[in-house]
C-alpha cells in the first residue's frame, strides 16, 4: 500500500479493479471515480471492509458500521444514478470516538460508555454526512483524547502501520493509523497540543489542525476550550483541502493549480527553539528538506524566539489545558446529556491517566493550575507568544515556521512512557515538544511526510502559519508536498 497520494487515474484500469487498487484511492479520487461511475460506492466500500479486516491487529478502531455502512453506500448508488453530486457521495471516511454521531456507539475511548448511542451527531460529522460521506466506523484514541501515545485502557493500544510494535502517536491514534493502513482513505481527529500532527508525523500522513474555532467543535469531547481544535487525516494534501472546504463552506481563495515553485515565498526555521532536542536522523532529513526547498526558490531564513519561548510555551499551553479540562468535561457531558459524570469518567481512567488527572487536572491536587497563573497564561504569556511570532510573520514576512513534527520516530510499544532522544531520557510529552506552539495561540498547522529514518518508520515536517491564513496554508503545503513527494513512505 501506498499511504501518500495514489496519482493514478482509476479510468485507466480494467472495469473490475481489485480491492487493493481501491484502497489506494485518495478521498477526492474515490469520490471522483463514484462520481464518474467508475466504481461503485458498494464496491469502493467492501473494499475498505476487507482492508479494515486484514488490518484488526492495527486495532485502529473500537466499532466498524459494516452492515450499516454497506446499507447505506447502496443508497448511495441509487443517489448518484438519480442524479445526486454531492462532493462525496458514497466515500466511507473514519471518525475519532471523541465525535458524537448519531445513531452509531461514542465512547470517547471510555469503557463504560462503548454501548453509548448519541441522538445527534457533532457539526463536522453533521457537514461531511451532507456532503455525501458514509461513516465506516469510530477510531480509537485516547482515552478522553489525553494523551500521545496511543495507548488506551479498555480498548488497548493501537499500532503504527509501518512497524506494530511501534506507537501510532495520540490522542487521535485510530484516525491516523486507519488513513495510513489504507482502511479509509480520511479521518476526522482532534488536536488540542498535537493530537493530529504528533501522530501523523509518525504514520508518515497528512495531519491538518485549522485555526483553532474555525472548524465547528460542537459535539466532540473537549479537553480545553481555549485550545481544542477539530482536523482531519488523509494521504494528500488535496484531500485534506476538500475536507475543509466542506467543514467551512468556505469558497476556495487559493489555487492549488501552480506547480511545486516556492521563489519568492520566504519560510523560516528557529534552530535554537526547535532543533534543541532532536533524533540525529530526524534534524539530517529536516536539513535535506530545507535544501530541497530552497533549490526550489524558496527564501529560508533563520529566526530566533527567545531563550525563554520553550519554557513560555509549555507553562502557558499545560497550564490552560489542565486547568479547562474539568469544566469542559463537566459541561460537556450535562449539555449533550452523557450517561456519566465527570466523577465516573474519573475513576474509569486507566491508573496512570487518573494520577495525571489527581495531580493536575482536579483542584486539590498537587500540580493544580492556580486561577492566578491561568488568568497569566491567557493574558500576558498567550500575547507574548504571538507577538514574537508576528515578528516572524508580519515584520520578516514569513508564510510560514518550519520544524520537525516531532523531534523522533515513533517509540517502541513497550518504551513509550520513557524513552531516549539523541541519547537523553525523556518522557511521552516531549513529542509535542514542537507542535504545543502552534496549539498555544491557535494557529493553523499541517504535517507533511517528508521521508523515513533509517529502519524504515516516517519523519514528519510542520508548517505553522499565520492564523486564519488556513487556505494559503493548504496551498503552501500543497506545493512542498510535491516538492518531497519522492520522500514519503510506500509500504
Amino acid at each position: 500500500m501506498n499511504d501518500t497520494t495514489a496519482a493514478t487515474d482509476i479510468s485507466s484500469r480494467p472495469a473490475q479493479a481489485g480491492a487493493s487498487d481501491l484502497t489506494m484511492l485518495g478521498l477526492a479520487q474515490a469520490a471522483a471515480a463514484i462520481s464518474r461511475g467508475e466504481v461503485t460506492s458498494e464496491a469502493y466500500t467492501s473494499a475498505l471492509l476487507q482492508q479494515a479486516r486484514t488490518q484488526t491487529e492495527l486495532n485502529s478502531f473500537i466499532s466498524v458500521d459494516e452492515a450499516g455502512v454497506l446499507a447505506a453506500a447502496r443508497d448511495a448508488d441509487k443517489a448518484r444514478a438519480a442524479g445526486s453530486a454531492a462532493p462525496l457521495l458514497g466515500v466511507p471516511i473514519g471518525v475519532k470516538d471523541s465525535y458524537l454521531t448519531k445513531g452509531l456507539a461514542t465512547s470517547l475511548g471510555i469503557g463504560g460508555l462503548r454501548h453509548f448511542v448519541p441522538e445527534e451527531d457533532a457539526d463536522a460529522v453533521r457537514a461531511i454526512k451532507n456532503a455525501g460521506a458514509l461513516v465506516l466506523g469510530k477510531n480509537n484514541l485516547v482515552e478522553m483524547s489525553f494523551g500521545l501515545t496511543g495507548s488506551n485502557g479498555d480498548f488497548g493500544q493501537v499500532k503504527n502501520p509501518h512497524a506494530h510494535d511501534r506507537v501510532t502517536g495520540g490522542s487521535s491514534s485510530g484516525s491516523a493509523a486507519s488513513v495510513g493502513a489504507g482502511i479509509v482513505p480520511a479521518s476526522l481527529g482532534g488536536d488540542t497540543v498535537g493530537s493530529i500532527r504528533v501522530p501523523a508525523s509518525l504514520v508518515g500522513v497528512v495531519g491538518f489542525k485549522p485555526t483553532t474555532g474555525r472548524w465547528p467543535r460542537t459535539g466532540v469531547a473537549p479537553i480545553s476550550h481555549t485550545l481544542d481544535t477539530t482536523g482531519a487525516f488523509a494521504r494528500s494534501v488535496e484531500d485534506i483541502a476538500l475536507l475543509d472546504q466542506i467543514v467551512t463552506g468556505e469558497r476556495d481563495r487559493a489555487s492549488f493549480k501552480g506547480g511545486p515553485d516556492l521563489t519568492g515565498i520566504r519560510l523560516a526555521y528557529a534552530p535554537r527553539q526547535f532543533l534543541d532536542l532532536i533524533d540525529p536522523e530526524v534534524e539530517a532529513r529536516f536539513h535535506e528538506s530545507l535544501r530541497q526547498l530552497r533549490h526550489a526558490g524558496a527564501e529560508l531564513i533563520e529566526v530566533d524566539l527567545g531563550d525563554d519561548y520553550g519554557a513560555l510555551i509549555h507553562s502557558a499551553t499545560w497550564g490552560i489545558f489542565f486547568h479547562e479540562t474539568m469544566g469542559a468535561v463537566s459541561e460537556f457531558v450535562r449539555h449533550h446529556q452523557i450517561p456519566t459524570t465527570f466523577d465516573q469518567i474519573y475513576q474509569a481512567l486507566k491508573p496512570e491517566l487518573r494520577d495525571v488527572w489527581g495531580h493536575m487536572v482536579l483542584p486539590s491536587g498537587g500540580g493544580a493550575i492556580s486561577h492566578e497563573a491561568y488568568q497569566t497564561a491567557l493574558t500576558v504569556s498567550r500575547p507574548e507568544i504571538q507577538r514574537r511570532l508576528d515578528q516572524v510573520f508580519v515584520a520578516q514576512g514569513a508564510a510560514a515556521i518550519l520544524q520537525p513534527t516531532t523531534p523522533s520516530t515513533a517509540p517502541l510499544i513497550d518504551q513509550q512512557t520513557n524513552f531516549t532522544i539523541a541519547g537523553k531520557d525523556v518522557t511521552y510529552l516531549a513529542l509535542a515538544t514542537n507542535t504545543v506552539s502552534a496549539s498555544s495561540v491557535g494557529l493553523p498547522g499541517i504535517n507533511l511526510p517528508m521521508g523515513l529514518s533509517s529502519d524504515r518508520l516516517p519523519i514528519g515536517l510542520e508548517l505553522d502559519a499565520p492564523l486564519r491564513s488556513d487556505r494559503a496554508l493548504l496551498d503552501l503545503a500543497r506545493r512542498i508536498e510535491a516538492i518531497l513527494g519522492a520522500q514519503t513512505a510506500t509500504f
